[in-house]
């Protein structure tokens, strides 16, 4: 593999250009071809980038050999034939959050991928913050004791998606940190959700993922709220941590707060509940922008040929779980079964 990875970028509407300033700043990367059907967008890029060259086709990018991967910023719907064209064409594939509008089309990526030794990459960004890293570090360290719950909001005015309901635009994210960062994989979805605007994807919903030895995770999405909140509590048998995404500095504490049961266990009147209250500090975190650290990681395992953190398995259990809580949906919130085991296989 040569020094000097080459990239053709495919969208350049809303995350497109994100992806173009910072594999531009990276070493070893640099963007030789941006395609987008919107005349209008590509002189935009243009005028920002003279060097790279531009065009309305993206067979111009799959046809280029000097082009070594491929950057996908565009609708779910159209994720997996642009990736699955991509890979044929012999290209690395970094692909936008969902991976796939469906778990088939996921596995179909990962089979292509796995059968011509290629990269294949999903955009989980929050999963590349120093905040999540952070995380998963304390819980994989044991420091949170034993897994409780983990709660998540995640809500905002707007914008509506035409093409996905709520979950699979928003919910997405805190699926693939609580994937990232919990040890385990959910046996059971249960999903309820509404639309208020008539023949429109839900835009409001709540989503809860059973796991065992009395793990729970929930999680609630909305395009519809007055303000904009992202926090998430993580909850152990022995530390607790808040992440508050909106936060300028401090956005995890952890804190040294829990529960004691002692008593009879006998008899569930002689129980007694004591309440541990400790100090609360907030970690030092890698305040690097999560797109480059993600793209260094995206390059690196090119050239060094090793599997991404959120690769196109992570992708699919993140797809299997979106899926399973839109059938839940539908059936006001009868529980799904999942089968994530097959995933890790």
């Amino acid at each position: 593999m040569r020094n000097m990875i080459n990239i053709g970028v495919i969208g350049y509407g809303y995350w497109g250009p994100n992806l173009v300033r910072n594999f531009a700043e990276i070493p070893n990367a640099q963007v030789t071809k941006i395609s987008d059907f919107k005349p209008e967008l590509l002189a935009k890029a243009q005028a920002r980038y003279p060097s790279i060259q531009v065009t309305t086709d993206c067979q111009d990018i799959f046809a280029d050999p000097k082009i070594d991967a491929v950057a996908i910023a565009t609708p779910v719907s159209t994720h997996f034939d642009l990736a699955l064209a991509a890979l044929q064409a012999g290209k690395h594939v970094l692909v936008e959050k969902p991976m796939t509008a469906s778990s088939e089309q996921a596995k179909r990526l990962i089979e292509e991928a796995e059968k011509r030794n290629l990269v294949l990459m999903v955009d989980h960004t929050f999963v590349y913050t120093g905040a999540v890293r952070k995380m998963h570090d304390l819980i994989a360290s044991n420091q949170l004791g034993d897994i409780y719950y983990y709660d998540s909001v995640r809500v905002n005015l707007g914008l509506f998606q035409h093409d996905v309901n709520v979950i699979w635009d928003l919910a997405v994210h805190d699926l693939s940190i609580m994937n990232y960062v919990l040890p385990s994989q959910p046996y059971a979805v249960s999903a309820t959700g509404i639309s208020h605007v008539p023949g429109e994807p839900e835009n409001i919903a709540y989503l809860t993922c059973f796991f065992e030895n009395n793990l729970i995770a929930h999680f609630h999405v909305n395009w519809l709220a007055p303000v904009k909140v992202r926090r998430t509590l993580i909850g152990g048998s022995q530390r607790m941590i808040v992440y508050d995404d909106l936060e300028p500095s401090e956005k995890v504490k952890i804190y040294d707060k829990g529960i004691t049961v002692n008593g009879n266990s006998e008899s569930v009147y002689q129980m007694l509940i004591g309440y541990r209250t400790g100090d609360m500090w907030s970690p030092k975190l890698d305040m690097t922008e999560a797109l480059r650290t993600e793209g260094l990681h995206f390059i690196e395992c090119i050239m060094q040929g090793n599997r991404p953190i959120t690769d196109g398995k992570a992708g699919l259990q993140t797809v299997k779980i979106l899926e399973a809580a839109t059938q839940s949906m539908k059936q006001r919130g009868r529980l799904v079964e999942l089968n994530l085991a097959e995933v890790a296989a």
